[in-house]
């Protein structure tokens, strides 16, 4: 086997990356990556310096890759290790530059180890071996695998990393009819108040169109990008991803892409961008220009179930964090990261931290799963 390291995804052909990696997933996918280097949004100026490793065989098959990237902040990643680091400088240590496996700016779990056959761990365990490797070669502090699988977390830790748990909320379809069909599970306060939230909307007189992938021109995108920035700008900073990259994927990934806009009088006043793949949708990104009460809850996520139960798809991630979610349906769910730290005395106070966290994030998953706008079940008659 050989281990090779690569400063572009370019280097990788597309029908190479996409075979191991499955093919199905949209932030997987060689043509995602590469718009993400190729606009300008992950690349060396953004501090995400591609080192991508590609492990083959002897006669040149590609046997697995590793997306992986140097990275001189904790930007963009949202798993959040600013403590970690802080202790570090305050050490008189540099936490940075840093090695991460991650799809740049997407918080949503997927394979890292893409391997031609998900079995194969000796594969696997020569990507992260290699991985290790790079890091202490190039002056890296540590190896953070962000967002895995949770099928690879026995191999993660088996390499010898820390696994670390957190959640975020997800919507399950349990084979609903219609939106109503959802709602019926609810106790009747929390279907009274979805109910209202989507009247608002309604009321005020918005009107919502999907347009996919091929319905995108850059018009379209223009005023999408226009909105969405709006959102970024509130919190002091530009989109993570440029105009380009959505311009991008509409040409070479257009089948994964979905924008659900609001029109008010023939104007788009909101828009969300998800992300498709043959059984879930990702809710991304989102912007309005208007104050409408409601507008966010309706278009980030009513309209996503909607369209959900429309297409039959089983699961919606609508992203990280929010326990406004709750009431409207998604419930917690595990996500997980995993850690290697050169230093071992840090590597060893970060392991007791993160089983202390894991305990509190498993009493916070326990506590919001009480809230959550569902009926109780009713207990099985006796026999």
């Amino acid at each position: 086997m050989e281990v090779r390291v690569h400063g572009s995804i370019a280097e990788i052909a597309a029908r190479d990356w996409n075979r191991v990696a499955g093919g199905v997933h949209p932030f997987l996918r060689h043509e995602f990556l590469l718009a993400a280097e190729t606009s300008g949004s992950a690349t060396a100026n953004t501090g995400w310096l591609p080192r991508h490793l590609s492990l083959r065989t002897a006669d040149g098959a590609l046997r697995g890759v590793l997306p992986l990237y140097e990275k001189p902040h904790s930007w963009g990643e949202f798993v959040f290790d600013w403590a970690w680091a802080d202790a570090y400088r305050r050490a008189g240590l540099n936490y940075y530059p840093k090695l991460v496996s991650a799809v740049p700016f997407t918080p949503a779990s997927s394979r890292r180890l893409l391997l031609a056959d998900p079995e194969d761990a000796e594969a696997g365990n020569a990507l992260l071996t290699a991985a290790v490797e790079l890091a202490r070669q190039s002056g890296c502090s540590s190896l953070h695998v962000l967002f895995p699988d949770e099928r690879e977390l026995p191999q993660l830790e088996a390499a010898g990393l820390k696994l670390r748990k957190d959640c975020q909320f997800h919507w399950r379809n349990r084979g609903y009819s219609s939106f109503d069909d959802f709602l019926s599970g609810f106790s009747a306060k929390k279907r009274k108040n979805a109910r209202r939230d989507r009247r608002h909307v309604a009321e005020a007189g918005v009107r919502y169109r999907r347009h996919s992938g091929r319905d995108l021109d850059d018009n379209l995108w223009h005023e999408v990008y226009r909105l969405i920035s709006i959102t970024f700008m509130q919190r002091g900073s530009m989109p993570y991803f440029t105009l380009e990259f959505f311009r991008e994927l509409s040409r070479h990934q257009p089948d994964n892409l979905l924008v659900i806009a609001g029109y008010r009088e023939e104007q788009m006043i909101a828009a969300a961008v998800f992300f498709e793949s043959p059984t879930a949708l990702y809710g991304r990104y989102w912007g309005a220009d208007q104050d409408v009460n409601a507008l966010h809850f309706e278009t980030c996520y009513y309209q996503g179930i909607d369209y959900c139960i429309e297409k039959g798809l089983e699961l919606f991630e609508p992203g990280t964090q929010g326990e406004h979610k709750i009431s409207r349906g998604f419930s917690p769910q595990n996500t997980w990261s995993a850690h290697w730290l050169e230093q071992p005395e840090f590597f060893c106070a970060v392991g007791d931290y993160l089983q202390e966290e894991g305990r509190q994030i498993e009493r916070y998953m326990e506590a919001v799963d009480r809230h959550t706008p569902y009926k109780a079940p009713q207990a099985e008659p006796p026999e």
